[in-house]
């Protein structure tokens, strides 16, 4: 498995307020679905926040996305690990597969690949 990057999600009622100020470290809007929005630094495309106001499929905000390269792979370990799995394995109208798993101290952690 490769994990192709690392998101912080930030939990925010005026995300365009925080796409202001992370402009002022250099980041710049790369992705705005209206519920959450991606900076990320020009020159190292991989660094990125995610600032949201809310998640549109599942019932809690994760506290970080973890892009990996087979989803499905890491969901059946997780499964068989037996950590929490927060929000089921599926498929999203914006493009990825992606489920929730709670880590051993209670951050949701979003797990997802590109299709």
């Amino acid at each position: 498995m490769t994990v192709r990057r690392v998101v912080p999600n930030l939990h925010s009622e005026d995300p365009a307020e925080h796409g202001e100020f992370y402009g002022l470290l250099g980041f710049e809007e790369v992705m705005n679905h209206g519920w959450i929005m991606t900076l990320a630094s020009p020159s190292n495309p991989t660094a990125q926040v995610s600032i949201m106001t809310q998640d549109a499929t599942a019932p809690v905000h994760p506290d970080l996305s973890v892009e990996v390269d087979d989803v499905d792979a890491v969901h059946e370990a997780v499964r068989k690990s037996g950590a929490e799995i927060v929000h089921p394995l599926q498929d999203e109208e914006w493009g990825v597969r992606r489920f929730f798993v709670r880590d051993p101290d209670g951050r949701v952690v979003n797990v997802l690949g590109h299709r």
